[in-house]
């Protein structure tokens, strides 16, 4: 069985540090209290239930070494579902159907697969599709002037979250969520990109769905 070159996505490899965050941003208001970017963030969640569009991912390390890029396409939907394709430097694929996680290399013909747990419930990017969780696990506070010409709102995990990561950013721009960074507990800090978002698409019936394929090795409970 082929699985001791995994490679992992940034949650998982930095969750791992690629499925820790990856799915890794509410009871959403317009407040005087978070003007500018949480007014972004209210008004590109608006309605929103699904969102599909693309992302490149750098990861660097607490002395801002790269350590990795990475780039491709990312799907959100409710309740709970995401799917990223890693297109470059090397093809992988994650699938969360809400209830299990598939992370299929098909470089080494092998897909893991477990329960979806707290790892992805807790993620920034999950407040964009569930905007319950924004104020009720996060402490939420507004940078006070823009950056990289973009409205930011820190999000820090309250006491009682089981958050892998110190303290996460949103960047938004005319179109939306433009940036997300996240700093783990040992400083790493991975930075996603995103770019032509569409709003609430309709979504091909297998894309939060993964069957693994004739001759794929399957690590884990597929049951």
């Amino acid at each position: 069985m082929k699985y001791q070159n995994l490679r992992m996505p940034f949650w998982k490899t930095a969750m791992h540090r690629q499925l820790r965050y990856a799915v890794l941003a509410t009871s959403l208001f317009a407040s005087t209290a978070f003007a500018g970017a949480r007014q972004e963030l209210d008004t590109f969640t608006r309605g929103l239930k699904g969102l599909d569009g693309q992302f490149s991912q750098r990861v660097t390390d607490a002395n801002g070494r790269v350590k990795e890029t990475s780039s491709g396409r990312v799907a959100l939907a409710t309740p709970r579902q995401f799917r990223w394709e890693y297109a470059k430097p090397y093809k992988q694929l994650i699938v969360a159907d809400g209830k299990k996680v598939w992370v299929f290399d098909p470089d080494l013909e092998q897909v893991t697969v477990r329960a979806q747990g707290s790892e992805e419930q807790n993620s920034p990017l999950v407040a964009l599709i569930d905007p319950a969780l924004l104020d009720k696990k996060y402490d939420v506070s507004e940078e006070a002037a823009p950056r990289d010409g973009l409205q930011w709102l820190s999000l820090t995990p309250k006491v009682d979250t089981d958050a892998s990561f110190q303290i996460a950013s949103l960047g938004f721009g005319r179109e939306g969520l433009a940036r997300m960074e996240v700093v783990d507990a040992v400083g790493q800090r991975t930075a996603i990109g995103f770019s032509g978002w569409k709003r609430n698409p309709a979504f091909a019936a297998d894309t939060f769905r993964y069957t693994p394929a004739k001759g794929v090795d399957v690590v884990g409970d597929a049951q």
